[in-house]
C-alpha cells in the first residue's frame, strides 16, 4: 500500500549549548517539452567535482519525494520530473546548462547548488520568465533585491554566520578568522561574518581564501595561523574544508572550527572520519536523523518506503523539503498549472508548517525560511544538534 504523504500542517529554534554517499545515476538528460501528462523541473547542479556530493543528495532527496507524490496521482495526473545537468559546480557550465534547460522549455528551475552557479543562472531565468525554486545557497545577492522568479527555502549565510557569531560570542571566542572560497559564496559569508562581528565591535584577526573546487589551502592556513585565532569560521565546500582543517591542525592550531551549512555536513563528517570531531556546522533544516519534528519522521519513513535507497542527511533532507514545497504550490495552482499560477500558489502560501518546519512566503517576501541551529560532529560519522 502506498503511504499518503502528509500535506502541510511550527517550530522551535534551538540554539547550540556548550562547545563548540550515495551515487547517482548521471547520463546528460534527454530534455523534451512540456506535455500533459508532465512537468519537468530542470536541475544544474555538481553532479561530479569537489562539491558532487551537495547535488547528489539534495537531487536524491527531491527525486524520493517526487517518486511518492507521482504514485499518489503526481498534480492533477501530471508527473513532476527532474531533468538533471551536472555543472561541476563552475558557473560558465551552470550558464550553458541553464540555456539549454530553458530553449527544452522546462516548466521551473530547481535545486541549483551553489551561489556562484546560482548567479549565472539566474539573470536567465528572469529574462526567460521561468520560475527559479530553493536554491541550494544562502546568498543575500539572490534575495536582494526582490525578484518575483525567485524563491528561497533556506534562511540566509546572514542569518547563519549571525547565529555563530552569537555561540562564539557567548563562548568568550572573540578572535575570530574567516577562511572562505574567493568566489561569490565566499563572498557572501564573509559579508555575513563582518556584519555579525561589526554589530559586536569585533572584526576578522585574519582572512584567507581557496579557489573554488580546489584542496591548496597551505596559504591560507599559514595566514590564518599567524594571526592565532580563537576559532576560524569556514565558508567553503566539504573537500576544502576537511583539507584546511586537518592541515591546520597538523601545523599547530588548536581552536575550534565553525562552518555554514553550504560545506554538506555528512560530507564533511565522511571527509574528516574522527578528525571531526569538535567541528560544528549552522543548519539551515531540522535535524533528519531525530524524531523530535514530524518532518523528521516523514523524512525517514519514505526512505524506508522507498527501499532504503537515500541516504538520510541535511542535504537530502533540503532537497525533500524543497520538493514539497513545489508540490504544495502547485496543488495551490489549480487544475490547469501555468508558471504564472504556480508562482501565485506559492505566493500564497502564507504561514504554514512542514511538520514542523515554519515557512511563509507572500507577493512581497519570496524567502520562506529563517529556521538555523548549530550542529557538531562527533567524529565517529555522526551529528548532533
Amino acid at each position: 500500500m502506498t503511504k499518503t504523504l502528509p500535506l502541510p500542517v511550527g517550530l522551535s529554534r534551538r540554539e547550540f549549548a556548550r562547545c563548540a554517499a550515495g551515487v547517482a545515476a548521471l547520463a546528460v538528460p534527454a530534455l523534451h517539452a512540456q506535455s500533459s501528462n508532465r512537468i519537468v523541473l530542470g536541475q544544474s547542479a555538481a553532479f561530479t567535482g569537489a562539491a558532487a556530493q551537495l547535488g547528489i543528495q539534495f537531487h536524491a532527496g527531491a527525486k524520493l519525494f517526487f517518486d511518492q507524490y507521482n504514485a499518489q496521482g503526481g498534480s492533477g495526473r501530471q508527473r513532476v520530473e527532474i531533468a538533471q545537468m551536472d555543472d561541476g559546480y563552475e558557473p560558465d557550465r551552470c550558464a550553458e546548462n541553464t540555456r539549454k534547460l530553458l530553449a527544452d522549455d522546462v516548466f521551473a528551475l530547481f535545486g541549483y547548488i551553489g551561489t556562484p552557479t546560482s548567479v549565472a543562472a539566474l539573470p536567465l531565468a528572469t529574462k526567460a520568465e521561468v520560475p527559479f525554486i530553493a536554491p541550494f545557497t544562502g546568498a543575500m545577492s539572490l534575495r536582494q533585491p526582490f525578484n518575483r522568479m525567485a524563491f528561497h527555502l533556506r534562511a540566509s549565510y546572514n542569518d547563519e554566520t549571525e547565529l555563530i557569531v552569537r555561540n562564539l560570542h557567548n563562548l568568550g571566542l572573540n578572535r575570530v578568522a574567516v577562511f572562505h572560497q574567493n568566489d561569490a559564496y565566499g563572498k557572501a559569508g564573509l559579508d555575513g561574518m563582518t556584519l555579525a562581528l561589526s554589530s559586536r565591535n569585533l572584526k576578522p584577526v585574519a582572512t584567507a581564501t581557496v579557489e573554488r573546487n580546489s584542496v591548496d589551502v597551505a596559504a591560507a592556513v599559514a595566514t590564518i595561523n599567524a594571526a592565532n585565532p580563537q576559532a576560524v569560521v569556514q565558508i567553503s565546500a566539504y573537500k576544502s574544508c576537511a583539507a584546511y582543517i586537518r592541515a591546520a591542525r597538523k601545523a599547530g592550531y588548536g581552536g575550534s572550527f565553525y562552518n555554514v551549512s553550504f560545506v554538506g555536513t555528512q560530507a564533511l563528517a565522511d571527509e574528516l572520519g574522527k578528525d571531526g570531531a569538535g567541528v560544528v556546522v549552522s543548519q539551515v533544516v531540522p535535524n533528519p536523523y531525530a524524531g523530535s519534528k514530524p518532518i523528521s519522521r516523514e523524512f525517514r519513513d519514505a526512505i524506508a518506503e522507498g527501499g532504503n535507497k537515500v541516504q538520510p542527511n541535511f542535504s537530502s533532507m533540503e532537497g525533500y523539503l524543497a520538493a514539497k514545497l513545489v508540490a504544495e504550490g502547485l496543488r495551490r495552482a489549480g487544475s490547469r498549472v501555468t508558471r504564472e499560477s504556480l508562482i501565485s500558489g506559492l505566493e500564497s502560501l502564507g504561514e504554514q508548517s512542514l511538520g514542523g518546519y515554519s515557512v511563509s512566503l507572500s507577493g512581497r517576501d519570496h524567502v520562506a525560511s529563517s529556521f538555523v541551529e548549530l550542529s557538531m560532529l562527533t567524529g565517529d560519522g555522526k551529528i548532533r544538534t
